[in-house]
């Protein structure tokens, strides 16, 4: 039986979404982040030695990482579904976005999150200015534009089709959804990008994404 390994408002909400658009059984272990830090209890790294989420273990097989994890479902039980013919220019866009939603896409969208805490978390009066600052320098000459740079990246690519890896829905828009929530959440994505907007909304619609919703419980991404 595979088990998620559930982290509340994080990754593996894609890998709950994965599972049931295969079909696929499954069980849920859950885990809360800390209210104040928000981390991973430390419960977790009995499963891994990271102690992060997403994991899934399978009949004594510990995987992590969310493509890895995505990769060893659709190799193990997909039976050629949500992934293109080996091969083909789909099969090579689809390994691209796969990687690229984690190694390019979440970078600046992860350093936001943390100089909007930087520029908020409580402080001495006379420190907080001086954080304040820094993180307004860092935000507005680095952080935003390499978010807009990759919005607008992506918003051209669904312009070459429906999809980010061809015509078809696969696991590649699986593991796209997180960054581009993340950026809708906290990074500017909105109306004015109406391609990225309008897969937002097509992923919403899907029912495999909502049964994921209603098994993972409130993802404040969505808020």
């Amino acid at each position: 039986m595979i088990v998620v390994h559930h982290l509340n408002n994080s990754r593996s909400q894609r890998v709950l979404w994965l599972l049931e658009e295969l079909g696929l059984e499954y069980e849920i272990v859950r885990y809360q982040r800390d209210p104040k830090t928000m981390l991973a209890p430390p419960e977790l790294k009995k499963i891994h030695p990271l102690g992060k989420s997403p994991v899934i273990s399978d009949n004594g097989v510990v995987v992590a990482e969310s493509g890895a994890i995505a990769e060893y479902l659709i190799d193990t039980y997909g039976n050629g579904r949500l992934i293109p013919p080996a091969g083909t220019e789909e099969r090579r866009r689809w390994t691209y976005f796969l990687h690229y939603a984690e190694g390019s896409a979440m970078a600046p969208l992860l350093m936001k999150l943390i100089f909007d805490r930087v520029e908020t978390s409580p402080a001495p009066f006379f420190v907080k200015p001086i954080a304040r600052g820094i993180a307004q320098k860092v935000k507005g000459s680095y952080i935003l534009p390499q978010i807009a740079t990759h919005l607008d990246y992506l918003e051209a690519e669904l312009g070459k089709s429906e999809w980010f890896a061809g015509s078809e829905f696969t696991a590649a828009d699986i593991q796209m959804s997180f960054p581009l929530e993340a950026a809708s959440a906290r990074g500017g994505l909105d109306e004015s990008r109406p391609k990225l907007a309008a897969f937002l909304k097509r992923i919403h619609s899907r029912p495999a994404f909502q049964r994921a919703l209603e098994r993972g419980g409130p993802y404040e991404l969505l808020k």
